[in-house]
């Protein structure tokens, strides 16, 4: 279990924005449990407190922003990386001014003034959202996809695309994420943009307080009166965007992130889906679903792994007599490509398989049967009874009939609401997980 963190004493900062070149002080505080990341301005008529949540972000080019009412915070992108970075659940971030400072375009200001000021546990569970399903979503030719990972990590792959610029090229960054490989490889990548992108944003008064020497502008021969502090320094830099971007979905996100030329657009939309999965997760927790097996438990005991991994959770177990799962089926699972294109259908083959999966949960409640797969051998009474959905929820139940040391037989039914989609004797061999 992760606790929630916090940091130790306060910290503080001060700089001109990076879009409006206005100077700007920030002071972070310590804040109590389940707070989440706030910011404060302090500089208006009466103080205004603007969650990073996904529900007040506000649209901007180029960048991230936040907005409640009239009152916005621009450019935070760079400081919630740092806060995601130290793993820091609260804090309280009060800010004179409405854009954050932008230092020299990296994160790694706020990493070193958050570092220094201590991070500290709460004695309070940390609430993370395991992606359990593959998200995939687009805007013309970028991308950018949400997947299940096999570790309790957030892995994030990177394709920068810029083949047509020579000063930047084609990078590929992929690293797991921790306080560590963030110093070390991420804080200090700076932001970029091109020649000609520098040039008009300047001519309308945007950043008419930098130069080249204070910010990357990259030509086709590379930096302007500049240097790259890694030769793919800027796919690092959209990594750091990223990082950043992700805490607006509220909470940790554990999985893999894979992205192609994906920009604050792209990456909010994706904290914005997180968002609202987490809090469908926390509904249905709250009407008595709560797992008992959670992805990562049940990824320690069957082999199964993405896409074929068709129980999400575990919220009943008998002993070993009864077990009672639950598999999400969303519009992103891969068979509705195929199965069938304008008229999704879950194939009945994987709601068996799916009724098999969670067979092999039961029997890994048995002491003798742990470290031992069910290997399936024989299907009887299969009936499939009902078209299974993008959005149904199925209740996958299997009832332990005969078990014995080398074989079981399970009574199973698929179940969407108070349906049964469908039912199944199965029989199973037990064998040693090595000899698979």
């Amino acid at each position: 279990m992760r606790l929630q963190k916090t940091i130790g004493n306060e910290a503080k900062l001060a700089g001109k924005g990076l879009f409006s070149g206005k100077d700007v002080r920030v002071t972070f505080r310590p804040a109590d449990v389940d707070t989440g990341v706030v910011f404060l301005r302090t500089d208006t008529e009466d103080p205004v407190r603007i969650a990073a949540i996904a529900a007040n972000i506000a649209e901007r080019d180029r960048r991230t922003a936040l907005k409640k009412g009239p009152v916005s915070i621009e450019t935070p992108e760079h400081c919630l990386a740092a806060i995601n970075a130290l793993e820091i659940s609260n804090i309280v971030i009060e800010i004179e001014g409405q854009e954050l400072p932008g230092f020299d375009g990296s994160a790694e200001e706020y990493f070193k003034a958050l570092g220094k000021a201590g991070i500290v546990e709460q004695q309070a569970e940390c609430k993370e959202y395991v992606i359990n399903e593959a998200i995939n979503l687009s805007e013309g030719d970028s991308s950018i996809y949400a997947l299940p990972y096999e570790t309790d990590k957030l892995c994030i792959t990177y394709d920068l695309d810029y083949t047509q610029h020579t000063g930047i090229g084609r990078q590929l960054f992929s690293c797991e994420l921790g306080r560590e490989f963030f110093e070390n490889n991420l804080a200090v990548a700076r932001t970029f943009c091109l020649e000609a992108e520098a040039m008009q944003m300047q001519a309308h008064g945007i950043g008419a307080h930098l130069t080249p020497r204070k910010i990357l502008v990259i030509n086709s021969d590379g930096p302007i009166k500049n240097s790259f502090r890694f030769s793919d320094e800027c796919v690092r830099h959209k990594v750091v965007d990223l990082i950043g971007d992700l805490v607006l979905a509220g909470r940790p996100i554990v999985g893999r992130i894979v992205a192609y030329k994906s920009g604050h657009s792209l990456n909010q939309r994706l904290a914005k889906r997180l968002s609202v999965l987490a809090e469908r997760a926390d509904r249905t927790a709250s009407m008595g679903t709560e797992a008992l097996l959670d992805i990562r438990k049940i990824q320690r005991i069957l082999p199964h792994r993405y896409p074929f991994l068709l129980v999400d959770k575990v919220i009943e177990i008998d002993g070993d007599r009864m077990i009672k799962g639950i598999k999400n089926v969303t519009f992103n699972e891969q068979f509705f490509q195929g199965h069938f294109p304008g008229t999704p259908i879950m194939p009945g083959v994987l709601i068996v398989e799916a009724l098999a999966q969670v067979s092999g949960l039961l029997f890994a409640q048995k002491l003798e049967h742990t470290g031992k797969l069910a290997v399936l051998l024989t299907m009887d009474k299969v009936k499939i009874r009902k078209a299974v959905l993008p959005g149904d929820q199925l209740i996958l139940i299997s009832e332990a009939g005969k078990v014995r040391s080398r074989s079981a037989v399970c009574n199973c039914r698929a179940m969407v609401g108070n349906d049964i989609a469908a039912e199944a004797e199965l029989k199973f061999m037990l064998v040693d997980d090595e000899m698979v």
